[in-house]
C-alpha cells in the first residue's frame, strides 16, 4: 500500500500536517501540493480545528520544488507548478487557524518558502534555511516573497544571492524564526505553544489573523482605519462580550466554538 505525501492528525483541536516523502527529501512535488490546498481546504471549513502544525519526518524539512518536474517540459506545465505552489502559500496565508512551522534539518528554496510562509516557525538547533536557486541558474524569485516578508530585504538578498545556508540560530536573528530549542525539545516546544494558542476563540485567532495580513499592506492611516473597524466587530461579537465579562468576574471563557 502506497504511503499518502501527507499525514493528517487532529488532537486537542490542533490539526498537524506532516510531509511523508522522506526518500525525495519532502520535495514540493505537483502531487504534495495538490495534497496539501486539498488538506488547507478541508481544514478552512473545520470550525473544530483551532490550530494547523506543518512538519516532516526525517532529517530534512523541504528540499523545496521537484527538480524533477523543472527539466524538458514547456511553459504551461511550468506555469502551474508555480501556481499550484502560489495557491497553497496563499491558502496558509489566508486560512483562519493560525499555522506553525516545526522545522528540522534543512529548509530549502520553496522548503524555506513554506517556513516562511507560515505564522509562526519554531526550529531545532540542527535546523538551517537557504534559497540556492541562483546556484543552479533559477533564481529563487517565488520563495523570495515569502522571504522578504519575514526578514529584512537586505537579509533576504543575501540568502538569494549566495545562496549560502543560514543556520538556525542567525534564523532566530534574523527574524526568520520565532524560536530555536534543541532537537529532542522540538516536539514538545510546538505542541504547547499550539496548545497555548488553541485555547483562545476560533472567532478571535481567525478576525485577528486576517487583520494582521490586510494591515501589512496598508499604509499607517488606513491600517488604523482598517484595524478600528475590526476592533468594532470584534467587540460586537459573542465571544469578545464573553471573554471580557468572565476576565472581569474571574472565570474561564466559554466560547461560543
Amino acid at each position: 500500500m502506497t504511503e499518502p505525501v501527507i499525514v493528517y492528525e487532529v488532537a486537542d483541536q490542533i490539526a498537524t500536517l506532516t510531509l511523508n516523502n522522506p526518500s525525495r527529501r519532502h520535495a514540493l512535488s505537483s502531487e504534495v501540493l495538490a495534497a496539501l490546498k486539498d488538506r488547507l481546504e478541508r481544514i478552512e471549513a473545520d470550525s473544530t480545528i483551532k490550530v494547523v502544525v506543518l512538519k516532516s519526518y526525517g532529517p530534512v524539512f523541504s528540499s523545496g520544488h521537484d527538480l524533477r518536474e523543472m527539466v524538458g517540459s514547456d511553459e504551461e506545465s511550468y506555469t502551474c507548478i508555480f501556481a499550484e505552489c502560489t495557491e497553497v502559500m496563499e491558502a496558509i496565508r489566508l486560512l483562519p487557524q493560525p499555522v506553525i512551522a516545526q522545522v528540522q534539518g534543512l529548509a530549502t528554496a520553496a522548503g524555506c518558502q513554506l517556513a516562511a510562509t507560515c505564522d509562526l516557525a519554531v526550529a531545532s538547533e540542527d535546523a538551517g534555511f537557504c534559497t540556492p536557486g541562483v546556484q543552479i541558474g533559477l533564481f529563487c524569485s517565488t520563495p523570495a516573497v515569502a522571504l522578504s516578508r519575514a526578514v529584512s530585504p537586505k537579509r533576504a538578498m543575501e540568502m538569494l544571492l549566495t545562496g549560502i545556508p543560514i543556520s538556525a540560530k542567525t534564523a532566530l536573528e534574523w527574524g526568520l524564526v520565532n524560536r530555536v530549542v534543541p532537537s529532542d525539545q522540538l516536539e514538545g516546544t510546538v505542541t504547547q505553544l499550539a496548545k497555548h494558542i488553541a485555547r483562545a476563540s476560533s472567532y478571535t485567532l481567525a478576525i485577528g489573523k486576517q487583520a494582521f495580513y490586510r494591515q501589512l499592506q496598508l499604509d499607517r492611516p488606513q491600517a488604523y482605519e482598517m484595524a478600528q473597524r475590526t476592533m468594532v466587530e470584534n467587540l460586537l461579537a459573542y465571544d469578545a462580550q464573553e471573554g471580557i465579562t468572565a476576565f472581569l468576574e474571574k472565570r474561564e471563557p466559554q466560547w461560543q466554538d
